[in-house]
């Protein structure tokens, strides 16, 4: 399931266990360099590049996942 990657991916990045889909990227401590770590590895890992106007606009699991998904 591409939330569940998009978790690990969070979980890792951001140093937590404890992310859950609806949380905040920014609420949860995340900035550029954590976002730009964490672009690489959609990339690397998923095969999927996010733009970095859709990572602002979509600052959640859930949202993010909703947009991999769609294209």
């Amino acid at each position: 399931m591409i939330a569940d990657r998009v978790r690990a991916i969070w979980c890792r990045e951001l140093q937590r266990d404890d992310i859950s889909v609806d949380d905040n990227f920014f609420a949860l401590g995340g900035q550029s360099v954590i976002m730009a770590r964490i672009q690489m590895a959609y990339i690397e890992e998923m095969g999927v590049e996010v733009p970095v106007d859709q990572m602002f606009l979509r600052p959640t699991v859930a949202s993010i996942s909703e947009y991999i998904e769609s294209t």
